[in-house]
């Protein structure tokens, strides 16, 4: 629990640094930075005359952003999104906000900031058009000062979001402005949007030097010298270095200033130590400051070598990533920065050191709490490029605007210590043909032109020499999606060349579910034009034995990474389960199959293997329930980092197993009789853990799990818990499916309901769900006021559970 608040400080400390914190008066600091997501009004469907300010919008919804007003509406095999994109709805939707702009800040810059708007979004201020950003996942700023009132006088940003041409996406996209806004007022003289850029090119144990380089623009009337004045801080708050630099900007020009540090025994940043330090920058002029700017940063170096892998700060290690999707699941995607806290340390505890934000760039908060918890990312920009995917897809922007979005999401993101791989496309349809070689090395010098100190790679379904972006030359690290079969040959494929497995495995599985006998492999789907029947409960086993066709087993490419050394890591499609692309099923599942955990965050059986590999804590797992028909076959599986395990049946020895030479896994076939499972390893001899499993009767009674007794009551903190429905000795009834009503009083409100189940139709926003394999989620919401929540559940047949949390 200490580490949960600790993360949590941490976040809140990071979001101040990056100008995400509540609206600072104008005393605090130089530049004033708002929150500016709270009250507005929403419409969902087209209207006319909704950018001007005579419209009247009384009778809209108001709400709170982030919104996702896709995962409000009703799963249907008839939206035209389709079961790959969630078979949940798109369609036009608007967004109002009157706000004032007291008088004594008249005469700043007047900016708004939207971290992401699904999508092409087209936005007002004051009935004057903005401008349009068709691109769902970037983030970007409008100068509003021209046409803004200060004093008595209210302004209205408007908004339209337009969704309505589906598919658009091959996964779940949302809809609306699901990432956070800010408005920031500065002085007419201030640093440049995501003008702070900070490296860090000579670093060792002993001294490191640290480059800052701003650009400062003047857009007031006259010509003025400036001093900016960068003061760099470690972690604790204590100075480390300071420095002034005197500049003259020509009105209406941007100016750059370089300055340079050498701070004495860094602290590294790395994957168990994300130390970080801040930059504070500030432009005075006629000895007053008129403008400030924090960046945190890290000092680390990263080597990637063909021969020996990856390393960080000279340590070699291997990269265990996992791909994400953007959505949260229940929540949709609407950001919250505790649902991705959770996701992480979710995937953390699984001993995940990397993310792959496939296939675009994430919000900011991701790559915040990466910086924060110690996560390596490969940062993605585009899942097409001029030939489409979908009929509908970002191809059709291509030409006018990939050089735009590519240079804000590097802009915006070099400075996070966490990227370390810029990737510049995904299974790209032009690896095929001339064309990807120009586009593959035009994307690289967007990239160079404004980082030079991350690889590139681009994630190749076709990791062949003859491959067209491969052969640009553009590619510092040759990716490969899938292929494991090639991996020992890579050497001899690509000589000299560097290898990261940008997409791996592909394994499918539904926790809770097992298809005997384990060491029996399906692939699915067999064929995409034809409709895959397997299981008619459209479940795949959590065995490890089922697997999409162009993939693996989890174990077969984990065999493979952990083998070679010039094999630098791999990332798992995928860390969690997400909305749309069902593989291998259609409707009516609607979410994926692929994930180490449940759409709901709850553990799937592979998420234990990672675990025993790729962590030092004693880990042993053992599956599947036991709760079986008397007589019948039942394998059963340990994950464990134990050298040896004995299994016993109700008392009676299975046998001891031991783990040699690359076994994975442990198994015993038995046949099956109530009771219990009882196992027991040993390292070096010694008992060291004892894990049971037991036959579970009847429901008897709901048990609650909270995730933190205690959240923020600032209205956006969120408490997940969890319902397991138990025996009457509290084993797990691992087919239960009790249909749960939820009630709430106090200071919270129901943000999402969940069970992890990728064919349930019931709707994420509601008080109720079935329990999925003896499982469900309710998640609450901060009202903003503090004082006790209490949140009761009940079933029929069951008594209520309770329990209370604290808003604070």
């Amino acid at each position: 629990m200490k580490l949960t608040y600790t993360l949590l400080l941490l976040v809140s400390l990071s979001l101040m640094m990056n100008g995400c914190d509540q609206h600072q008066s104008q005393s605090d600091r130089a530049r004033i930075i708002r929150d500016f997501d709270n009250n507005w009004k929403f419409h969902l469907g087209d209207t006319t005359n909704a950018s001007g300010t005579a419209f009247n919008d009384t009778n809209w919804r108001t709400l709170n952003v982030p919104h996702d007003w896709s995962i409000e509406g009703k799963f249907s095999k008839d939206n035209p999104a389709g079961a790959g994109g969630g078979a949940l709805p798109g369609g036009i939707g608007w967004y109002r906000k009157t706000f004032s702009l007291e008088k004594e800040n008249r005469g700043k810059k007047v900016f708004i900031d939207f971290d992401g708007i699904y999508h092409n979004s087209e936005v007002w201020i004051n009935g004057h058009y903005l401008g349009k950003r068709p691109n769902g996942y970037i983030s970007f700023q409008y100068d509003l000062t021209p046409y803004v009132h200060f004093g008595d006088s209210t302004n209205l940003i408007a908004v339209k979001v337009d969704n309505s041409n589906q598919p658009n996406s091959r996964w779940y996209s949302g809809s609306g402005i699901y990432r956070n806004v800010r408005l920031e007022l500065t002085s007419p003289i201030h640093i440049s949007h995501w003008g702070t850029h900070i490296t860090t090119p000579e670093v060792s144990n002993e001294n490191a030097l640290v480059r800052v380089t701003t650009q400062v623009t003047n857009d007031s009337k006259e010509s003025k010298k400036i001093t900016l004045r960068t003061t760099l801080f470690n972690q604790t708050g204590t100075k480390v270095g300071e420095t002034d630099n005197e500049k003259e900007i020509a009105s209406g020009e941007t100016a750059s200033v370089d300055q340079q540090f050498h701070i004495q025994q860094p602290e590294l940043w790395s994957i168990d130590s994300p130390t970080l330090y801040k930059s504070v920058s500030q432009v005075i002029s006629d000895n007053k400051i008129i403008d400030d700017k924090t960046v945190p940063f890290g000092i680390r170096y990263f080597h990637f070598d063909a021969q020996k892998g990856f390393s960080l700060n000279g340590v070699p290690m291997k990269i265990n990533g996992v791909c994400m999707h953007h959505d949260l699941g229940c929540l949709g995607a609407a950001v919250n920065t505790r649902a991705i806290q959770r996701q992480l340390e979710i995937l953390k505890g699984a001993g995940v050191n990397a993310i792959r934000t496939s296939h675009n760039p994430p919000a900011p908060e991701l790559l915040q709490l990466c910086d924060q918890m110690g996560f390596i990312v490969m940062d993605e920009a585009f899942d097409m490029w001029k030939k489409q995917k979908t009929k509908y897809d970002y191809s059709h922007d291509w030409d006018k605007w990939h050089k735009q979005d590519l240079t804000d999401q590097i802009l915006r993101d070099r400075n996070h210590p966490s990227v370390m791989i810029w990737s510049i496309g995904n299974e790209i349809p032009e690896q095929w043909d001339s064309t990807g070689t120009s586009i593959a090395r035009e994307l690289a010098g967007i990239v160079h032109q404004y980082d030079t100190t991350r690889p590139i790679t681009s994630a190749c379904n076709d990791p062949q020499p003859g491959n067209s972006i491969i052969k640009s030359g553009a590619l510092d690290l040759i990716g490969y999606n899938y292929h494991h079969q090639l991996y020992a040959s890579f050497p001899d494929s690509f000589p000299g060349q560097k290898f990261i497995a940008t997409e791996t495995v592909s394994s499918l599985q539904t926790r809770g579910s097992y298809d005997m006998p384990s060491d029996s492999i399906r692939l699915w789907p067999k064929r995409w034009d034809l409709p895959e029947k397997g299981n008619p409960d459209y479940t795949c086993s959590s065995y490890d034995n089922c697997h999409a066709p162009w993939g693996s087993t989890h174990e077969e490419t984990l065999k493979l990474i952990e083998k070679y050394d010039f094999l630098s890591g791999q990332f798992i499609w995928t860390g969690f389960d997400y909305l749309g692309e069902p593989t291998p099923y259609t409707w009516p599942a609607r979410s994926s199959y692929f994930g180490i955990v449940d759409l709901a965050g709850f553990p799937k059986d592979a998420y234990y293997l990672y675990q025993s590999e790729w962590t030092n804590k004693p880990v042993l797992h053992i599956f599947p329930h036991w709760n079986w028909k008397k007589g019948q076959t039942i394998d059963v599986w340990a994950y464990t980092n134990c050298d040896e395990v004995e299994l016993f049946l109700n008392g009676k020895s299975m046998g001891v197993r031991k783990k040699t030479g690359d076994k994975l896994h442990l198994m015993w076939r038995l046949t099956y009789e109530p009771g219990t499972l009882k196992a027991v390893g040993k390292k070096d001899g010694k008992v060291i853990l004892t894990k049971e499993i037991q036959t579970a009767g009847k429901p008897y009674r709901l048990q609650l799990t909270v995730d933190r007794p205690q959240i923020h009551a600032d209205g956006k903190d969120l408490a997940f818990v969890t319902v397991n429905v138990v025996d009457q000795n509290g084993t797990l009834v691992p087919h239960a499916d009790n249909l749960v009503r939820f009630k709430v009083n106090g200071e919270a409100t129901i943000a999402g309901v969940d069970n992890g189940s990728e064919t349930s139709h019931e709707p994420f926003k509601a008080n109720y769900r079935h329990a999925f394999n003896g499982k469900c989620l309710i998640v609450l919401q901060s009202d903003g006021k503090p004082g006790n929540i209490y949140l009761t559940a009940s079933a029929e047949g069951l008594p209520d559970a309770k329990v209370t949390l604290t808003a604070q």
